[in-house]
């Protein structure tokens, strides 16, 4: 029995509408008879505000990773190997879009990077038959002393989400 079988698959909305403060930036493969090459983040892009660290998740398939939100950081997701489900809700106070849902796919099949304001709830999962690398590029230092994070379990009934495969 799933671990979220309190949930129903009726009681999680999707938005279309995204989320305010997020952003979108598709990335492009240029590829050739060598392989690919494909940037991910400039300092001249729209997305981009401020760098302060970078790091890679390994992470195996069905693996979910999630609640938390910063006070502080935006963080900036690629997927560079194999495909991830992003979920967000939007929890802020007096946000314009608040109890909004958005899902990404993204990965080989979707190259993209996505901006995750302050405040957003945030998570994903490996989806597909292999491990996948999950790039994040803060605009904060991460504290290891006080971690900058807001924590809920993956199936908190706050978030009106289910990670289960939906059928559509």
């Amino acid at each position: 029995m799933s671990s979220d079988a309190g949930k129903s698959q009726e009681a999680v909305v999707v938005s279309p509408r995204l989320i305010d403060g997020v952003e979108l930036k598709p990335l492009k493969r240029n590829a050739d008879e060598r392989g690919f090459l494909m940037e991910l983040l400039r300092v001249d892009d729209p997305i981009f505000e401020q760098f302060a660290q970078v790091y890679v998740s390994m992470n195996y398939p069905g693996v979910v990773r999630a609640w938390h939100a910063h006070e502080k950081q935006k963080d900036h997701f690629a997927c560079i190997k194999g495909m991830i489900k992003v979920a967000l809700y939007d929890d802020r106070e007096g946000s314009p879009t608040r109890g909004t849902v958005n899902e990404f796919f993204i990965g080989d099949n979707n190259p993209m990077m996505i901006k995750i304001p302050i405040g957003v709830y945030h998570g994903y999962k490996t989806i597909g038959a292999e491990p996948a690398l999950l790039l994040n590029f803060p605009t904060q230092l991460y504290n290891r002393e006080q971690p900058d994070e807001l924590r809920l379990p993956y199936n908190s009934e706050r978030i009106p989400y289910s990670w289960d495969i939906k059928m559509r």
